[in-house]
């Protein structure tokens, strides 16, 4: 019967400080059956670092359709299940959207455990309009279909948010550069919550030789304000 079911527990960690994981990730973590994950190295250091050892899956994105099956069967089987990803709230541009789907489908309790977001902390110290916004993760990496969603979103009244890996920001940049203007407001956020978390924000114009002459290694955050926002004092 349903009640005899295990939980699914969409358990949000650290986007980098490990400070900030919270009391109730810790004792999810602690008490379920299963630790779904994307890579074992990673949630293994991460469970080391609070002495817990559990039996880990790997769900990460190119096995998330094939392994969704199974981890339903040990969930209907009894089992607790911990979903998390490598950094910040699992199916948020990471692997978990299919197994919720799964359970949703078949009645089975899914409960969030809240954390860390690396957009919405991006969001909050940015200084750019955060009351209405489209987030839209990591763009396709082609230079043609990132300045197509440019086209298509250059007029959007509301905040644009994005992901984007260190190997193609300088190339988002100079994409949106060209197709929505150098005085366009931007903010782009690397490695939030680490050592060497850095903010830019300003015309898009500015923020791109700054990035240029800055270290792009980790992971970024872009902030596209909408067309004619200032920043003011």
């Amino acid at each position: 019967m349903a009640d005899e079911y295990g939980t699914l527990y969409v358990v949000a960690t650290p986007i980098g400080n490990l400070a900030d994981i919270s009391e109730r990730a810790i004792e999810t973590l602690r008490n379920c059956d299963v630790v779904a994950c994307e890579d074992t190295r990673i949630t293994g250091n991460l469970l080391r670092k609070f002495d817990i050892s559990k039996e880990m899956f790997v769900n990460e994105d190119s096995r998330e359709r094939a392994v969704a099956p199974t981890l339903l069967a040990m969930l209907k089987s009894g089992k607790n299940i911990a979903l998390v990803s490598d950094a910040g709230t699992p199916c948020i541009s990471d692997p978990g959207f299919r197994i919720v789907r799964a359970c949703r489908a078949e009645g089975l309790k899914v409960v969030p455990i809240a954390g860390a977001c690396a957009f919405a902390t991006a969001l909050s110290a940015s200084g750019l309009p955060s009351d209405s916004f489209l987030f839209a993760g990591f763009l396709p990496a082609k230079t043609s279909a990132r300045k197509n969603f440019f086209e298509k979103y250059k007029d959007f009244a509301h905040t644009l948010i994005f992901y984007e890996s260190p190997y193609r920001i300088e190339k988002f940049v100079d994409d949106a550069l060209e197709v929505l203007g150098g005085e366009r407001v931007v903010c782009v956020a690397k490695e939030i919550s680490k050592m060497y978390e850095r903010f830019f924000v300003g015309e898009l114009s500015q923020v791109a030789k700054e990035l240029k002459s800055s270290s792009t290694k980790g992971e970024f955050v872009v902030i596209i304000a909408p067309d004619g926002y200032k920043i003011t004092q």
